[in-house]
């Protein structure tokens, strides 16, 4: 039992980021509908964990006003 609570902690050690979707996209323009797509979204409120790199953060950096990080370092 332990040992699967240090995965937990290594695996978030490791650079992972919560994301939550908070806002509909329904009148947002279609790039913006694929990239909340792209990051694992498929209903509203929902919370994704995804790894933090890069193109991860260029998703982020690309619709702030649709999704936003819960935990992670910012």
């Amino acid at each position: 039992m332990a040992e699967k609570t240090h995965k937990k902690a290594a695996k978030k050690a490791a650079g992972m980021l919560r994301l939550r979707w908070f806002r509909s996209a329904i009148q947002a323009p279609i790039k913006h509908k694929r990239v909340v797509r792209g990051l694992g979204f498929t209903h509203l409120n929902q919370i994704v964990e995804r790894e933090d790199t890069p193109s991860i953060r260029g998703m982020v950096n690309k619709v702030p006003h649709l999704v936003e990080i819960v935990d992670g370092a910012k």
